[in-house]
């Protein structure tokens, strides 16, 4: 079994973590592993591209067309200059 040492914890989280212990009748030790165990067991979530994002967002709201796939294109920095003269 390995440890684990938790250093600079605020004393509010610590108190917090005893009144849950309590509550749950058990230790805090224990309280800590039975935490640390269930946010081990959460799926990691699949991250998404920002595109795919946007797209699942704005998915069945009536755009009706296709925008540009913008890959390989140069970024062009914005220019404020008033070019008027």
């Amino acid at each position: 079994m390995a440890q684990l040492v938790v250093r600079n914890l605020e004393d509010g989280v610590k108190k917090r973590l005893q009144r849950r212990a309590r509550r749950n009748g058990r230790s805090m030790e224990e309280e800590v592993r039975d935490i640390l165990r269930n946010a081990a067991k959460e799926k990691e979530k699949a991250t998404v591209g920002l595109g795919t994002a946007i797209a699942s967002h704005v998915k069945g709201t009536g755009l009706k067309f296709e925008i540009p796939e913008m890959r390989g294109y140069p970024v062009q920095p914005v220019s404020f200059d008033d070019d008027s003269d």
